[in-house]
């Protein structure tokens, strides 16, 4: 018996497991007012290609939710929006991206996997009611020093946004890429695996 129940406890323990680790949500299935630009599945991008067949944006349950969140409390504080560029990236689109650009500042090495590949990081700016970007210094994939977020020659209106940005996202669980403004991975990611599911 005791063996009976020691077996039913593994094997729901891994089945709980599997569905939280491969569940990926659409991020407008959560909250319809984060406004998606994705850049990868137009040629408006770095590689000049269209990457993906179709500009839904997918992020692991958990991280979409911490998502939501922020842009509910971006909305309440400072009447402000989220506005997404990127979120789960396929293991195969990392491996194109690092062929025309292997460089770790910019573009995970896909041997050991991109935080996006994990459904875990969120490529984000801010918007206005009007839907206007603000202005954050830079636009976004702009692979120069000044997209740090510690970059100090930007105007005194770009730096307040970036820190409203950053406040915002850390407050729920993602913590700020050392070389890129937008670029936010969730708290925990390491925990999930490196998926290659085509984006449909």
């Amino acid at each position: 018996m005791k063996l009976k129940i020691i077996l039913f406890f593994i094997l729901y323990t891994a089945a709980l497991f599997g569905q939280t680790d491969t569940s990926l949500v659409l991020v407008s299935s959560l909250d319809s007012t984060i406004i998606t630009d994705v850049r990868y599945a137009t040629e408006n991008n770095f590689t000049h290609k269209v990457l993906y067949p179709s500009a839904k944006v997918y992020l692991r349950h958990d991280a979409a939710v911490q998502l939501a969140k922020a842009n509910e409390f971006l909305k309440k504080t400072y009447n402000l929006r989220i506005k997404i560029f990127d979120g789960y990236r396929p293991l195969s689109v990392q491996k194109y991206m690092w062929s025309i650009l292997p460089n770790e500042n910019f573009v995970a090495d896909p041997a050991k996997g991109s935080r996006h590949n994990r459904g875990c990081a969120a490529d984000v700016t801010l918007i206005d009611q009007s839907g206007r970007e603000l202005d954050m210094g830079t636009q976004f994939d702009d692979f120069t020093p000044k997209a740090r977020p510690d970059y100090q020659d930007i105007s005194d209106r770009a730096a307040a946004n970036r820190k409203i940005l950053k406040l915002a996202m850390m407050q729920f669980g993602f913590i700020q890429m050392e070389t890129e403004w937008w670029h936010f991975d969730f708290n925990g990611w390491e925990k999930y695996s490196i998926l290659d599911i085509p984006i449909k």
